[in-house]
């Protein structure tokens, strides 16, 4: 018995979710910078030098930022035309030829 999909709906819930990401990404990022510039400016305006250490928060912004650049990628290189055009290819290269 086959499947039927109405591709409209899969799209718009696609679409729906990789918004729904971005928005996340997004206020990461925002966030991401609003407090690294806290913890930098609040530094250098104390002590006239930027230390990057642990406890002034640098290694806690150094995991943030790595783990931001890992969705990132996530999010604009491995997306879903991505994961498309894998599966195209796997698709071809199983096919018998004729």
């Amino acid at each position: 018995m086959e499947k039927h999909f109405n591709t409209n709906t899969m799209d718009y819930n696609q679409a729906y979710e990789r918004v729904r990401k971005l928005k996340s990404f997004y206020k990461s990022l925002t966030w991401y910078g609003i407090i690294a510039g806290i913890l930098f400016f609040n530094e250098y305006f104390e002590n006239g030098t930027i230390d990057f250490s642990f406890y002034h928060g640098s290694i806690l912004l150094l995991i943030w930022g790595i783990i931001l650049v890992i969705k990132g990628v996530k999010l604009f290189l491995f997306d879903a035309s991505w994961e498309q055009r894998i599966l195209d290819k796997e698709l071809r290269k199983s096919k018998p030829n004729l």
